[in-house]
């Protein structure tokens, strides 16, 4: 029964009958996916799968208590504290459509033990109780409320189109968490403490439910102003009709922080905006300009958005759960997708995407990447999971799905859905994201022969602008399913997905001024297709090994490193690896071809403003931190280290680091790899260690973490080893520590511990867990400075030892000496 028609029924009928049933008994269509219970109401199949799952996905916002039901967060929030005023969530706020403006006489509560018994019944009945029940509960839950509501004044009821949002149905619903299982994240945990701060604090006061925007961002009606804001994102003038600044006051931010054009949605964390100057072609002039984000610039927009999601919904699934946010609130999500996350994987077409068109599921994914990047983590799962109901509805109710007549759209949002998941932080996401991975694979294969049928259709006449576009998403997506994979096997070493093999004859992706040319710009279109260079895998990988410098674009760059890894991955893998000498020796010429085809990118002229140190497109830059780590790989795998990580516990993959140090020996070989450590390190002392823990979550891609996991954790245990091993280091590895010990100043260094092996590991896991976009990096954050208090414990035990036994404890023989 919806939640509108139970809050008027009286309080008289509201009797406990539990024997009491309903003449018609509903069709239970909803069924349970670890046994064979069935459920009428999905939010009913929701709340008993958690049973099995363990979930605890309500979270108090005063304290840290966590509950299986949202009916158990509501008790404890009215006996536990009770001694804050007996102010209700506001979520119950939210869903009352009546004005009580009058106090209610105390005669009028129920007594405590009627209360109990009720929640009682209903847990007896795991869920299923009958109208008088819920009568009898919702009349409490608003006797409750009124009461509060007397102290500190009356509540007004809710439009039917907020500012604060817009509702996909009539009459106004709130959004209910328990119909949709939210994974357990405590995510004010992983946020900075005055980020933490004004969360609570904004939804302790807001009148807003908890799965609207906990920022402060106004309309342009009624933001307001103040002349130490910055403009809205990557806009280059400042507009009150967009996206308003975040309040944050000018007495936070540091002199060099206030800088026109900084990306972050929190200035505070960000440093000055060095915008990238990209090589130049000898292009149209036009073409050199910076793509605006898709925007939603009308409220018919807003209404065909609300429909593309009614028709995906058949059903019904969302009907009463799901909130759409805020127009400005849209606009800041698709800002920062485009200009935080989308240069990284730039596999849709930004000038084509139009958010009232596009299929509703591809929305809502885009959106909640949007919104991790504007660290509005609510919103963002509330949209994650919108999306993966939507998909999985299309999934289900489509007959005769073949992987060969997928739309794109649904393996464009699984893919950012899968992104989601796991970098999460979570392992129930990855453990999802792996259990639809040969879906993607099969969508993949499927399509991409359909794209080649429709290719060859035309008979070798070149594809018009629109046609073109289309093939190039396509393209665009395949390889981005190939990079995601790729980027699993190297944290998690999860056997790939997809073989370079589903490629060969495909061609590479175009180059991003191509690709971001407005869909109406045919003849600057036409120009550039004919000037570019596209050649196909198959071509890129056979020059790779031969020596060959190829010219491709900075997407294709990132894809043939990504060839190159996973080449590496299985011979590694392979039996026959440490005698396979002509193998290794191949692997190593095409990665140093693929090093010297950087120079011959094709040059981009579309200018995209992240903070990177690279010069080139942040492909480029992502390319460079997986090159890296392959060329560690060739000598060292760290395979307990990715295999603790699926299990997200920050304590086993600490211990998998420092049993680690066996594997990382001491040899002049092993000097190469710790050259390709320097680098990763090298690249974050350069620019500053506080300024990249700062800005590196939203300026940087994912993959930079990803990629320096491996290589942080070899560049600490050869320091350990070179610091206490019974042999002295000879000239080459003491030129190597004191060239790593002169990226850190002297404060540093002493700020912790004055061996440098704990200090690297230390340094590294505080600057990647400082500000957390993905709850991945906050797991490795605090695995390194676990690993770092690991190294310093077995340092400490070698000196109590030694003092016990009477001899002196080992020094590092030269290295102290040169280092110290």
């Amino acid at each position: 029964m919806p939640a509108a028609a139970v809050a008027v029924l009286p309080a008289t009928s509201a009797s406990p009958t539990p024997n009491r049933k309903t003449s018609v008994a509903p069709e239970k269509k909803y069924k349970c996916q670890f046994c064979n219970r069935a459920f009428s109401r999905s939010e009913h199949r929701s709340r008993h799968e958690r049973s099995h799952t363990k979930e605890r996905p309500f979270k108090c916002l005063k304290c840290r208590s966590t509950f299986v039901r949202r009916d158990l967060l509501l008790r404890h929030d009215r006996t536990v504290h009770a001694k804050d005023g007996g102010v209700p969530l506001q979520s119950d706020s939210k869903r009352r459509n009546v004005t009580r403006t009058s106090p209610v006489p105390e005669t009028s509560k129920l007594p405590i033990g009627m209360e109990q018994a009720a929640l009682d019944q209903i847990d007896a009945n795991e869920g299923f109780f009958g109208v008088e029940e819920a009568a009898m509960l919702m009349t409490n839950f608003q006797q409750k409320a009124a009461m509060s509501s007397a102290e500190t004044g009356s509540i007004q009821p809710e439009p039917l189109i907020s500012g604060q949002g817009h509702n996909l149905m009539e009459p106004s619903m709130g959004y209910n968490p328990a119909s949709i299982t939210l994974p357990q994240m405590h995510w004010d945990t992983m946020l900075p403490q005055t980020m933490s701060q004004q969360k609570s604090h904004s939804m302790s006061s807001s009148g807003s439910g908890p799965f609207e925007s906990q920022q402060t961002f106004g309309s342009g009606n009624t933001a307001p102003t103040h002349p130490n804001q910055l403009p809205p994102l990557m806009e280059p003038q400042p507009s009150t009709a967009d996206i308003a600044p975040p309040p944050f006051p000018a007495s936070s931010l540091g002199s060099g922080l206030a800088t026109p054009g900084a990306l972050s949605p929190f200035p505070s964390m960000m440093g000055p905006v060095s915008p990238v100057d990209y090589r130049r072609s000898p292009g149209p002039p036009q073409l050199c300009t910076m793509a605006k984000a898709p925007q939603v610039d009308s409220d018919d927009q807003v209404v065909r958005i609300l429909d593309n999601i009614k028709r995906c919904d058949g059903d019904g699934a969302l009907l009463e759960t799901f909130r759409l946010p805020a127009t400005s609130v849209l606009n800041r999500y698709l800002s920062t997708y485009f200009t935080l996350f989308h240069h990284h994987l730039p596999f849709l077409h930004p000038s084509s995407f139009d958010p009232a068109r596009v299929s509703a599921p591809l929305l809502l994914s885009v959106l909640s990447i949007g919104a991790l990047y504007t660290f509005e983590q609510d919103q963002a799962y509330m949209l994650h999971i919108g999306s993966k109901l939507l998909i999985n509805q299309f999934l289900v109710n489509k007959e005769n799905f073949s992987s060969r007549k997928s739309p794109l759209w649904a393996m464009q949002s699984t893919l950012l859905n899968m992104i989601f998941a796991s970098w999460s932080g979570d392992p129930k996401g990855l453990e999802w994201a792996c259990s639809v991975k040969s879906l993607v694979a099969n969508m993949v294969a499927g399509n991409r022969y359909e794209l080649k049928l429709r290719s060859e259709a035309r008979e070798g006449a070149r594809p018009s602008h629109e046609e073109w576009i289309e093939d190039e998403g396509c393209r665009r997506t395949y390889y981005a399913v190939y990079i995601y994979f790729g980027l699993l096997t190297m944290t998690y070493n999860h056997t790939p997905a997809i073989s370079f093999n589903e490629f060969d004859t495909l061609e590479l992706p175009s180059s991003e001024t191509l690709w971001s040319l407005d869909v109406n710009d045919d003849e600057a279109w036409q120009e550039s297709l004919t000037a570019a260079t596209i050649i196909t895998f198959r071509e890129a990988h056979d020059a790779l090994f031969q020596g060959i410098d190829a010219r491709y674009s900075a997407f294709a760059t990132r894809v043939m490193i990504n060839a190159l890894f996973l080449e590496v991955w299985y011979h590694k893998r392979s039996p026959e690896a440490l005698q396979d000498v002509v193998t290794e020796y191949k692997l190593r010429l095409a990665l140093e071809t693929w090093e010297k085809s950087l120079e011959l990118c094709e040059p981009e002229t579309v200018v995209v403003q992240l903070s990177a140190p690279h010069k080139g497109h942040p492909l480029i830059f992502n390319a460079m931190a997986m090159y890296r780590n392959t060329t560690a790989r060739l000598l060292v795998d760290l395979k307990s280290v990715q295999e603790a990580l699926r299990y997200h516990d920050s304590y086993e993959v600490a211990a998998a680091m420092t049993h680690a140090r066996d594997k990382v020996k001491r040899s002049a070989e092993m000097l190469k790899v710790i050259q390709a450590c320097y680098d990763c390190i090298e690249v974050a002392a350069l620019q500053g260690i506080r300024w990249v823990a700062r800005t590196s979550a939203t300026n940087w891609s994912i993959e930079h973490p990803l990629c320096g996991l491996d290589l942080i954790v070899i560049l600490s245990l050869w320091l350990w080893r070179v610091e206490h091993d019974e042999e002295p280091a000879d000239a080459a590895e003491v030129a190597m520590y004191n060239k790593i010990r002169d990226l850190f100043d002297d404060d540093s260094l002493d700020v912790y511990h004055v061996k440098l092996s704990s200090t690297v590991a230390r340094l590294w896991g505080s600057m990647i867990d400082e500000v957390v976009v993905w709850g991945i990096t906050k797991l490795m954050g605090e695995s390194f400075k676990l690993h770092a208090q690991a190294l310093t414990g077995y340092e400490d035990a070698i000196r109590s030892g030694a003092s016990m036994t009477g001899t002196p404890p080992m020094a590092p023989h030269s290295v102290a000496v040169a280092a110290y």
